[in-house]
């Protein structure tokens, strides 16, 4: 595990002003970038959606969930940032990234058709007076 700190921004800041083990998340553009927690340096950007990272703020800490595989880059590594810190898990290897993009994969395809099923409800085909 890492402490690690956090910044509430407007805008990210360029990638050369990004501290190590430091957070920076923009809620405007629904963005939070970080340099990996394994320490190689390499930009890591989540984009915050209720199907991609949620973060939660307790006023004092902030955790982003699900946690972050780094499968495309060569360290690989795989975290939680959780109340201000990098909790690291077990590195992933090639056939287990496989199946966590599988699980990625199908659980926001799931996500996407309850929300066309709630569009298509029946609530959109009442008629507001």
């Amino acid at each position: 595990m890492k402490n690690i700190k956090h910044y509430f921004v407007e805008y990210i800041p360029p990638f050369d002003s990004i501290d190590e083990n430091t957070v920076y998340t923009s809620l405007e553009f629904n963005v939070s970038v970080h340099r990996c927690a394994c320490g190689c340096g390499r930009k890591v950007t989540l984009p915050i959606a209720p199907d991609e990272w949620q973060i939660f703020y307790d006023g004092e800490t902030v955790s982003l969930y699900p946690s972050i595989g780094n499968w495309d880059y060569p360290c690989r590594s795989h975290y939680f940032i959780t109340d201000n810190m990098f909790v690291f898990e077990e590195q992933l290897i090639e056939e287990r990234c496989e199946q966590e993009l599988d699980i990625n994969k199908k659980e926001k395809k799931k996500k996407r058709k309850r929300k066309e099923s709630v569009k298509n409800g029946f609530l959109n085909k009442c008629v507001y007076v």
